[in-house]
């Protein structure tokens, strides 16, 4: 991460603004490598020194990559006046790296949700010249037939005219209600659903249970998040499309 003035450091970190950083500098509560520190424009190499704020060691990251279960009725925005948003759910250690939802979910869809601050990273999961796939477990009204599985694979034409690339369906189980998983390269607006609704067929549930290489962890309940291991970055970082 390299060199980052002290006061920058505090206040990205939550622990107030550039004034009330400078008030804890000055009541001599920092040190860097035991030494108090009272300068704000004194420099860290935060990959190397150890800061402490009242004895206790701040540990500071540039990014924060997060997944989260997230359940119906909440959005996938960071915020909003009347609606609890995916970032409401966080922690407010978690919420002051200014994470943001990569792609969206619609509010009544749960599933995988890749939620961080690295904008480049985000760029490459969200770019329509990557083609990353995105699989959802759907529960259908109607009984979804392999005919639906080969309209799906030539894509079908949505209620505006816009023509979808090819979608693999799989039928997990066929009857009145049927239990799928789609796996898509794209992101429309509710697109599940206008494709279902193409071959005259309603999604009645919807969940997201990958996205690249990343499968949503089952042992999240629903709202429930944590933080990606370096394998999974690494794996969302170098992921290559086949």
């Amino acid at each position: 991460m390299g060199q980052l003035r002290i006061d920058k450091m505090l206040a990205n970190l939550g622990f107030g603004s550039r004034k009330e950083v400078k008030q804890l500098l000055k009541s001599s509560a920092v040190k860097v490598d035991d030494v108090v520190v009272k300068d704000a424009k004194q420099h860290v190499d935060t990959s190397k020194q150890t800061v402490t704020l009242n004895g206790e060691v701040i540990e500071y990251k540039e990014f924060i990559y997060l997944m989260m279960n997230k359940p119906q009725g909440v959005l996938s925005a960071t915020e909003d006046s009347t609606t609890e948003t995916v970032i409401d759910l966080l922690e407010l250690e978690d919420q002051v790296y200014e994470p943001f939802p990569v792609g969206r979910l619609d509010k009544d869809t749960e599933g995988l949700l890749l939620i961080t601050n690295d904008g480049q990273l985000a760029h490459r999961l969200l770019s329509p010249k990557k083609h990353v796939p995105k699989t959802y477990f759907a529960v259908i009204d109607g009984e979804v037939t392999e005919e639906d599985v080969l309209a799906f694979a030539n894509g079908v034409t949505l209620d505006d005219g816009y023509e979808t690339k090819p979608g693999e369906l799989k039928i997990l189980k066929s009857g009145i209600r049927s239990d799928i998983e789609l796996t898509i390269t794209e992101g429309k607006f509710h697109q599940v659903k206008r494709m279902f609704e193409a071959v005259g067929k309603r999604v009645v549930y919807l969940q997201r249970i990958s996205m690249g290489p990343l499968p949503l962890d089952e042992t999240l309940e629903l709202g429930e998040y944590r933080e990606l291991t370096d394998e999974e970055i690494d794996l969302l970082r170098n992921y290559q499309i086949k």
